[in-house]
Order: structure tokens, then C-alpha cells, then sequence
């Protein structure tokens, strides 16, 4: 009898769904799971109208939507008109298709990546799609999720399956304690500038170590989230108690006899011990500061104690290149220290960093002061309507609004420049977003991404500032 070769978490979950394989390698997947919102599906939703085809499985895709949707005035409507097309157009077609909407004013509504956990429609072991890069956010539950394009969307619309081909594989084993008001943004950060912008092109990244474990499922999203900064196709952390507990009694998770069945599956889920990775990186916690990026990559960044690097000394070319553009747009000067950089605007949200979690981490450090007067505009976006409503009842809205922050309705607002929150030209944004690449924000908008505890220090004080000096261990 042949022994079984041992396989990643990845090879297993794709071996579950390959319905058939071709000589040249692709493979028809079978689609669990499929979340869209407004922007990726008109086309899509289009190109089956002319085909004549329905959705096949309707009861498999969930709506919601999050990019355009305003975040203050909801009762007035939306303003933009291309914004307003673009919803009307998803509530009519997914009415026209059977597709379960969560509307714009719903109670649950929310951002795509941060409805999906938060309803348990995103479970361990399922292949999980949506038209949005961010969509690796949900390997935090074990699920193999990854972004699609406008064609793939159509073909999970009328077929409930994906031609793809298996990717690499590879290891990020984070190592090590960290250190007092280190985050898992931090981590995150740290790990995208360790790997390199394009360092896991064609790989799909498992998340391993007892960082990774100790980290809540808020945490542990936050760092799948950024998978795709570093250029990888998915991230995975393997199901384990934590994952359970968070999903134990989610609306849309199974119940029951089920449950068990379940619980009992998805405990399986992980690497076997003698599987080989493709490629491993070791990241050693206990080193990680308080990170900022500098630049207008998210691997572009610092300890927040550091300087503006001098792109003269980076070892090759293309990144020396790249620093000096990057430098030149952000309007910085190498030797500028991080920490006299000074900042106009201030967001809190995105689906990296929106959960309770993450506003939790924030209000601490603005419960001790407001924010400095040179702010222009600092808001906190929730990332649910569920989220919105916890922090309320915990008391953080009064904090964030005492501390001089606008606090607003769930969605994508100030992360990208496709709804009325934007940072004007030329000014410069503490963001907990995912992504500084120009304009990003807005046109001319100058982005540091960083972790919430720290978008709030640099609010408290106008610059960019190490959270440590403001919250004592």
C-alpha cells in the first residue's frame, strides 16, 4: 500500500475542490463560497444577460455593498452619480438573479471582507471568491479565498466553478515575542517589507508560529489581509479553538449536529508534519518596532524611531529606482527622521484594520488627550454595521468623538479614492488601510500606512509618533 504524500494546508483544500484536472496543468475548482459587491459585477452580471444564462447557484453568493457607499448622510442618498449607478445596478441584478443582498442601509450591512467572518459565510476548509483583492483577508479562517477578475466573476455566476492552476507554496513562520504595543498590523508590515513587494508572486502563504496562534481572529484577518502586498495569491492560517469560538453561533455558520460534523472536519485542517513548503521565511517578532511606510509601496517601510532611508544603499537598481520615485512623490528627504514628519488627516477603518479590535487599540491612546490642531480631519470607520454597534455599546464612540474624530457609518471610505472620503492633494494621511500607492487616497494624497493604535498617537500629536511614548507598558 502506498503512503500518502504529505500535503500543505493549501494542497489540501485544493485536492478537496478539483473537479478536473487538464494535461496542461489548470483545474476546474468548485466554488464554495462567492462574495461581490458594486464595482467588479456590473459586466459580469451583463455578459450572463447575453448569454442567456442564470446564476447557477444563487444561494452560494452573497451581496454587499461597501466601495461607494458614503459614510455620513445616508438618508440623503448618494451624491455621486456614477457611485449611485453603480449600487442601483447591484440591487437590481441581484434581485433579477436571486441573489441575497445586504442593502446599503441594513443593519448588517458593511465592508464585503468584514461581513463575510462576521456572518459565518466565510468557514474553514471552503474555496471562497470575490471580484477584490483583498479577499485573501478570510484565509485567516483556514478558507482558500483569493481575488478574481470581471470574467472569472461570470464564470463563478453561471457555473459555480473557476479554471485555475495550483500555485507554490510558501511559509511565513513568525517567531519570537513582541514587544509592548506591537500589533498585528506591525507584524504584517514587517512581513511585507521582509518579503518584498513581488516575494511570494505565484505563492500561496501559510501564516505559521506562535505569534500567528496567540493572535486573535481580528488580528490573524489583519495579516492575511496584507498577503497580497508581498504578492502572494492567498494566506492561510490553519482552524484551530480560536477560529472555532469566533465562529460558534455566527448567523450563517452550521448549527447543531452540523456544528459537530463541522468542528470535526475542520479540526483535520492543517499541514501535514513531513510537507514540504516551496519556499519558507523566518520573521522574528521579538525584533519588530512600531512599523510606518515611508514610501508608496506597503513593503516601503520603518520603525517609527528610524529615519527616511537613503535609496543610494539598497542593493539593486529597480528598488534604488523605485525608492527615489517614491521619495520624490511623498515629498521626503533621506536622513528625515520618521518622526518629525507631520500630518494632515487621519483614518481609522478599511477591511484591514475596522473590527472591534482595532478601534479598541485606538481609543486607548486617545483616552488620555484629543487630537492636535493641525488635523484637518480625522475619522473612524467601522467596518460593520455589527462592529458600529459593539463600540457604541462599549462607550468608544464617545472617546473617539471627545477626542475630536468624526465617527461614521460602515464601508470602504477614505482606503480608496472611489467615494466622497479623500485626502486632498498634497496632504498627508495616517491610515490603517492596506495600500500607499499613489493617489491611493485621492489624487496627490500622500499615504503612511500604519496600525490603529498608531494612526491615533499620530493624531494626538499632528506627526507621526511612537505609540510607546503615549501608552506606558
Amino acid at each position: 500500500m502506498t503512503t500518502p504524500q504529505p500535503r500543505t494546508l493549501y494542497q489540501k483544500i485544493w485536492d478537496d475542490h478539483v473537479i478536473a484536472a487538464r494535461p496542461d496543468g489548470a483545474c476546474l475548482l468548485w466554488i464554495d463560497r462567492h462574495l461581490i459587491h458594486e464595482v467588479t459585477t456590473p459586466q459580469a452580471f451583463q455578459g450572463l444577460r447575453e448569454a442567456g444564462r442564470k446564476v447557477h447557484r444563487p444561494d452560494l453568493t452573497l451581496a454587499v455593498p461597501d466601495h461607494n457607499v458614503p459614510t455620513r448622510f445616508r438618508e440623503r442618498g448618494i451624491n455621486d452619480p456614477r457611485s449611485a449607478q453603480q449600487l442601483e445596478l447591484l440591487e437590481t441584478n441581484c434581485e433579477a438573479f436571486g441573489i441575497e443582498l445586504i442593502h446599503m442601509n441594513a443593519p448588517d450591512q458593511g465592508i464585503v471582507h468584514v461581513i463575510g467572518p462576521e456572518q459565518g459565510f466565510t468557514l474553514p476548509g471552503v474555496t471562497l471568491v470575490c471580484g477584490d483583492s483583498h479577499t485573501s483577508t478570510h484565509g485567516a479562517f483556514g478558507a482558500l479565498a483569493f481575488g478574481i477578475g470581471t470574467s472569472e466573476i461570470e464564470h463563478v455566476f453561471a457555473t459555480q466553478t473557476l479554471l485555475s492552476r495550483p500555485s507554490r507554496t510558501m511559509q511565513v513562520h513568525v517567531t519570537g515575542k513582541p514587544g509592548f504595543s506591537i500589533t498585528p498590523k506591525d507584524v504584517a508590515l514587517a512581513i511585507v517589507s521582509a518579503v518584498g513587494a513581488g516575494g511570494a508572486n505565484g505563492h500561496v502563504v501559510e501564516y505559521t508560529g506562535e505569534v500567528i496562534e496567540r493572535m486573535s481572529m481580528e488580528g490573524r484577518m489583519t495579516v492575511c489581509n496584507m498577503s497580497i502586498e508581498f504578492g502572494g495569491r492567498a494566506g492561510l492560517i490553519a482552524p484551530d479553538e480560536t477560529t472555532f469560538a469566533y465562529l460558534k453561533s455566527r448567523p450563517r455558520a452550521p448549527k447543531g449536529t452540523h456544528w459537530e460534523q463541522a468542528m470535526a472536519f475542520w479540526s483535520g485542517l492543517r499541514t501535514d508534519l513531513d510537507a514540504a513548503y516551496d519556499k519558507i521565511v523566518e520573521v522574528d517578532a521579538s525584533a519588530i518596532a512600531p512599523l510606518v511606510t515611508w514610501g508608496t509601496s506597503p513593503d516601503q517601510s520603518a520603525p517609527v524611531t528610524a529615519h527616511v532611508p537613503d535609496p543610494q544603499i539598497l542593493p539593486d537598481k529597480a528598488r534604488r529606482e523605485a525608492a527615489c520615485r517614491a521619495l520624490d512623490y511623498m515629498d521626503l528627504k533621506p536622513g528625515q527622521p520618521l518622526q518629525e514628519i507631520e500630518i494632515d488627516y487621519v483614518f481609522i477603518g478599511s477591511c484591514t484594520n475596522s473590527r472591534i479590535e482595532d478601534l479598541r487599540a485606538a481609543a486607548t491612546v486617545l483616552k488620555a488627550g484629543g487630537i492636535s490642531e493641525r488635523i484637518q480631519q480625522a475619522i473612524v470607520v467601522p467596518g460593520s454595521g455589527a462592529v458600529k454597534r459593539q463600540a457604541e455599546a462599549e462607550g468608544l464612540d464617545k472617546v473617539f468623538l471627545d477626542a475630536g474624530f468624526e465617527w461614521r457609518e460602515p464601508g470602504c471610505s477614505m482606503c480608496l479614492a472611489m467615494n466622497e472620503d479623500k485626502v486632498p492633494v498634497g496632504l498627508r494621511c495616517a491610515s490603517t488601510s492596506n495600500r500607499n500607492f499613489e493617489g491611493r487616497q485621492g489624487p496627490g494624497a500622500r499615504t503612511h500606512l500604519m496600525s490603529p493604535a498608531m494612526a491615533a498617537a499620530a493624531a494626538r500629536r499632528g506627526r507621526l509618533t511612537d505609540v510607546r511614548e503615549i501608552v506606558k507598558s
